[in-house]
Formats: C-alpha cells, structure tokens, sequence
C-alpha cells in the first residue's frame, strides 16, 4: 500500500487524503494533474470505493483538488502555506524531522538572553531573567516560511548546554531532548493566532525590506508538562502573503 506511515491509526481515507495532500504539497503532483480514478485508487489502497471517495471528497473540501465531469479529480493550485512550530512537534513526534514537504531550516542561533516582557509573561519569571534563546529560520522552494524562536526556561541549560548554542540540535527537537534528559513531557499546549502589520524587527527577521508594508501572522505554542509548567514558548513570525490551513479528523 503507497506511502502507509507506520503505526498510522488514522482511518482509511484519512491516510489516502494525506498520501495525495503530501504529492500535491511536495509538488509531486502538479496543478492539472489528474489524480487515479475511484477505482483504482480503491484497487491500489485495498479499500471500498466508498473509502477512496472520501478521501477525495476530503481533498476537494480542502481545495486541493476538483472534479471535472467527463475527465477525473484535478489537482489546483495551491495557496502558499503557512506552518506552525506545534505542527512541526506534531511532525517530530511522528516522523523525527520537524520539516514539513519541501522545507529545511538555517541560519540556528541561540544563547541566554535577559527575558522580553512578553516572554517573561509567558515563562512566569521577571523580565530580564536568564532565558534560552533558540532562533531560526524556515524555507521552501516559494522562500522563507517563518522566523521561529523557541523561549526555553534558563535551568535546562544545566542539563542541556547544547539548548544554549548556535547549532542545530542533534536528536530531535528542544522538547523531544528536554523530555530525554529530564522525563518531563509535554502534556497539553496552547496555540494561539495573531495578526498584525510587520513591524521593523519582523521585517529585518523576515529578510525584507525595511520600507515593506505588509500583514503578518504570529503563531505562538505554550508547551506545558503535566504539572502545568512551561517546557518552551515557541513564537513563529509567518512571511507575507502565506496561507494558514489545518486539518482535522472528526471520528464519529
């Protein structure tokens, strides 16, 4: 069965629509493209027909695809998408990479830095306090996707120096490290959207132009364990003009 991820208990359709949303994401599948028949898709996967219509019917709601009577199901084009560092953990948890199709990282920086307001909010702590500071940037072949910085309390780098250093960790994520070393996990997170216009900074960070006047979507993570304390505060600046799409299974 094509592109079956192990230990996939999402449903039947579920996985065929993410096998086909991955070629169409990854530019595999070209706008134009057409897309198996119902039947043999049912053929190829092992599964009714009733199965493989939902999963493209999925795909169509998404506006990833349409039907075109007389021809077959249709790639579209695609908005240029937007993700977010919860998605990238979702992604590490599954796969051990946090980069979605077609993006990687540069430009790693990191260090102990005195807490911004904002962070020292969300970290509990006074501003100015000791905090890690983990930056970088993520792109795909459309450019640069979002500036991401992880806000890290200060005592993992007791346990963790490396948190602290200018480079791409080494077996996993902050959080995938930090739950190593310590055997604290993350057990909830709160995701939170914000709009507004880019100021300089975001601008400088985004590598634009500093006259450039645009929208821009701050993503913000707060991962806690299950005593409610935070592991990490993730903020993600989102370029100009990306899309923000989610996906989500109802089981009924």
């Amino acid at each position: 069965m094509p592109g079956q991820p192990r230990a996939d208990n999402r449903p039947p359709y579920a996985r065929i629509a993410s096998h086909y949303r991955d070629l169409i994401s990854s530019g595999e599948l070209s706008p134009g493209d057409l897309l198996p028949s119902i039947r043999a898709m049912a053929d190829e996967w092992n599964v009714s027909t009733a199965t493989a219509d939902r999963a493209m019917k999925l795909l169509r709601e998404e506006r990833r695809v349409q039907g075109i009577p007389g021809v077959g199901t249709e790639v579209m084009a695609q908005p240029i998408s937007l993700t977010s560092g919860s998605e990238r953990h979702d992604r590490s948890s599954k796969t051990q990479s946090s980069w979605g199709v077609g993006e990687k990282s540069s430009g790693h920086t990191a260090g102990i830095v005195p807490a911004p307001d904002d962070v020292a909010d969300a970290l509990a702590i006074a501003p100015g306090d000791d905090v890690i500071r983990r930056s970088r940037v993520y792109r795909d072949t459309h450019g640069i996707v979002s500036h991401s910085t992880s806000w890290i309390p200060a005592e993992f780098a007791q346990v963790l120096p490396e948190l602290a250093r200018s480079e791409r960790l080494k077996g996993g994520l902050s959080l995938d490290l930090i739950a190593e070393a310590t055997g604290r996990q993350v057990d909830h997170r709160v995701d939170e959207e914000t709009a507004r216009i880019a100021t300089k900074e975001d601008l400088e960070l985004l590598e634009l132009d500093a006259e450039t006047v645009a929208a821009i979507l701050v993503l913000t993570a707060r991962f806690l364990d299950a005593d409610g304390q935070l592991l990490e505060y993730g903020v993600d600046l989102g370029a100009p003009g990306r899309t923000r799409r989610t996906t989500s299974v109802v089981l009924r």
